[in-house]
């Protein structure tokens, strides 16, 4: 199969985000048409699968992703495959803090990034941060809405000063097998 590697989407919804500074969100229904109008693009170029990489796990977000792979189901000629890593099966092959819940800008996120772009990484900071334990995805099932109600009035969970570049580049590794698993099936034989 070939394969296109396109630029990363640099917006998207962030709707828990909204209360800090710099957040930049666009609406779920934005984020939909655009993944939606992608996939259509490029199947009238013979490119019929859009894998969508996705690390972003705002709700609304996840939401607007899930909202274009039902949308495009209907549209000849064009898929879209999202290996949703909140769920069965893909999330249980993560890390144990990314299961936990309390898994943004904690050691599951940090480890991440300091394997694949370390100078991003305020070191002396990340090391400074006590853990927060409070889980993410418990705060969403209570409908809550935003980082601040979930417990993370500096919008962290988990615990960034226990992340390790080798930890990152093994999630690396098992996400980019998420991936792949998720376009052979959908691919088919």
């Amino acid at each position: 199969h070939e394969a296109v590697l396109l630029p990363a989407i640099a917006y998207t919804a962030a709707e828990f985000a909204a209360g800090f500074p710099g957040t930049v969100s666009l609406q779920p229904a934005t984020v939909t048409a655009l993944l939606v109008d992608l996939a259509r693009s490029l199947a009238r170029h013979g490119l019929s699968l859009l894998a969508v990489a996705n690390a972003h796990l705002d709700p609304a977000h996840l939401g607007a992703i899930e909202a274009a792979v039902t949308q495009i189901r209907r549209a000849d000629g064009a898929r879209i495959v999202f290996p949703d890593v909140t769920k069965k099966p893909w999330a249980v092959r993560l890390t144990d803090e990314f299961r936990s819940g309390a898994c943004h800008a904690g050691q599951y996120e940090s480890s991440i990034v300091l394997a694949a772009r370390p100078e991003l990484v305020r070191e002396t900071v990340r090391r400074s941060l006590p853990a927060n334990p409070r889980s993410l995805r418990g705060a969403i099932r209570a409908g809550l809405t935003n980082f601040e109600q979930a417990g993370g009035p500096r919008a962290y969970f988990g615990s960034p000063a226990e992340a390790r570049a080798d930890e990152g580049a093994r999630t690396i590794e098992v996400l980019g097998a998420i991936l792949e698993e998720a376009v052979l099936a959908e691919l088919g034989p």
